[in-house]
């Protein structure tokens, strides 16, 4: 199997998507924690362009972003695999995370921390993606079946940590009023046992939040 470590930073969405994804694989890993404000030299050297989180080492041989990283893990160890196997279901996974990463989370990032004549424009453009996303969860269970995958475990971003930022920020963006289809799915991903036992604490997570993102008053 060979050594296999993880640079991470415990607040960050994207680190414990590689940590969950080793643990369904049932793969032992060492955690290894950075400082983004006082980078080590392991890794500069292991991402050199972009000198961020998360880094999985297996080997020595680095392997850089998140969701390429979870492909990596998947192809290497094959037990419970995250990728549906049709071909077809595999690029729809992949679609579907791209949107979550490169629209999802951007335009929910500048709803919550935007300020002034600014916030309503940036809530009604986070409105109009989660209203794409929230049909494609309609009716749904888990992306992976009967199962935790790939996208399950990418999604995880919306369903778990835009919540925690919005109520540390103490903005109602991501609201069940607002999206009621799209929590029922939610609720059904994160009460999973799998979820329920290896997800971080919620309220320390939000007080690492508010910490980092309220603003002063």
């Amino acid at each position: 199997m060979g050594e296999v470590k993880v640079h991470r930073m415990w607040r960050s969405p994207f680190s414990w998507r590689v940590e969950l994804a080793l643990k369904l694989k049932g793969i032992d890993f060492e955690i290894i924690n950075e400082d983004l404000n006082n980078k080590s030299d392991l890794l500069i050297k292991y991402n050199p362009v972009y000198k961020k989180i998360p880094v999985l080492v297996h080997d020595g041989k680095p392997v850089l972003e998140s969701l390429m990283i979870l492909e990596y893990i998947d192809e290497t160890w094959k037990e419970n695999s995250l990728l549906p196997s049709d071909p077809y279901e595999r690029a729809q996974a992949r679609f579907w995370a791209s949107f979550i990463d490169d629209k999802i989370f951007p335009a929910a990032r500048k709803a919550i921390i935007s300020r002034g004549e600014d916030v309503e424009k940036a809530k009604l453009e986070f409105d109009e993606v989660l209203k794409i996303f929230e049909k494609e969860v309609e009716g749904k269970g888990l992306f992976g079946g009967s199962k935790i995958g790939y996208l399950d475990i990418a999604a995880l971003l919306v369903c778990f940590w835009i919540p925690v930022f919005q109520e540390a920020v103490g903005k109602d963006v991501l609201t069940r009023e607002k999206f009621p289809t799209f929590y029922a799915w939610s609720d059904g991903l994160l009460g999973h046992p799998f979820m329920k036992e290896n997800l971080p604490n919620r309220e320390e997570f939000v007080a690492s939040y508010r910490a980092r993102f309220a603003p002063s008053t």
